[in-house]
């Protein structure tokens, strides 16, 4: 059975940098969940992301909103391992020459596997918040079923898109490579 990861930030470096929410050209706050929709997105505006507090750059980071931001290096390696449904969005970090981008995953796959995760919450009509209804609202010690998958390397989960996904052979690739700031957590 084939492996997968959820890659995350390892925010475990104390001199790392840290990048702020997302603004347009003119300061303003543009919407961070875009990137969260698994859809290919054609922005007309350049995104910034401030840093603060500053520190050593990484080749992946989240951003707030755990946005996750790369270097041109990660984009080389995913190009070549010729990795599909993926979009690299250039951004500008105040302060760094990059390049940088927003990495985007444009696929979106039900696949958590309710009973082997260590805790689900989905939320409820009386939450009042109708547009999450049915959707994750907590997800712990997550796992997927890996025959919903399909061919799929790098994705987001249904209903808990914050997770992103990686097939074992993109992570070994990452973790081959030396690219700083990934962790890996299996799912």
């Amino acid at each position: 059975m084939p492996r997968y990861y959820d890659l995350v930030d390892d925010r475990r470096s104390e001199t790392r940098w840290h990048l702020r929410s997302p603004l347009d050209e003119h300061g303003s706050p543009i919407n961070p969940w875009q990137f969260f929709e698994g859809r290919r997105l054609e922005l007309q505006e350049v995104i910034r992301f401030p840093v603060r507090p500053a520190g050593e750059a990484l080749d992946f980071t989240w951003a707030a909103f755990s946005i996750p931001i790369v270097h041109h290096r990660f984009v080389q390696l995913f190009q070549r391992l010729r990795v599909p449904d993926v979009q690299f969005i250039p951004v500008q970090v105040e302060a760094h020459p990059g390049p940088y981008f927003i990495l985007n995953a444009l696929r979106l796959i039900r696949c958590i596997d309710d009973a082997r995760c260590a805790e689900v919450q989905y939320w409820k009509p009386e939450d009042g918040k109708p547009e999450k209804t049915g959707r994750y609202r907590f997800v712990a010690g997550m796992r997927i079923d890996a025959t919903k998958v399909g061919d799929a390397r790098i994705f987001r989960t249904w209903g808990w898109d914050i997770a992103l996904i990686l097939s074992e052979d993109i992570k070994e690739a990452i973790e081959a490579a030396g690219l700083s700031g990934a962790r890996f957590v299996e799912v």
